[in-house]
């Protein structure tokens, strides 16, 4: 089990340094892909590219090109029923920054 503290919003920060409260952007990759360039050239709608992952293989998110997080998808409920959202299982040590 793992005994690292829950990842939440944590103290608020944001008074003492204005960044805290700059929008970043996170991107969860599911995958990867290695097709031929001929094979590329060939896809069209319809078309099927096998990733280098199960479907419940963890994902991982990064910020910029650093690892930041690994996770499980998910598709949420009630009103953002159909909406994908990531549950985290892993967390890099973020103290020393991005």
């Amino acid at each position: 089990m793992d005994d690292r503290p829950p990842v939440g919003p944590g103290p608020d920060t944001g008074a003492m340094n204005p960044f805290t409260q700059v929008p970043i952007e996170i991107i969860v990759s599911v995958g990867k892909a290695r097709p031929l360039v001929r094979d590329l050239l060939r896809l069209q709608t319809e078309s099927v590219l096998t990733l280098d992952r199960r479907v419940d293989d963890p994902v991982e998110l990064y910020v910029g090109d650093r690892l930041i997080a690994r996770g499980e998808l998910q598709e949420l409920g009630g009103d953002a029923s159909g909406q994908l959202a990531v549950r985290l299982t892993e967390v890099a040590n973020l103290t020393s920054g991005l």
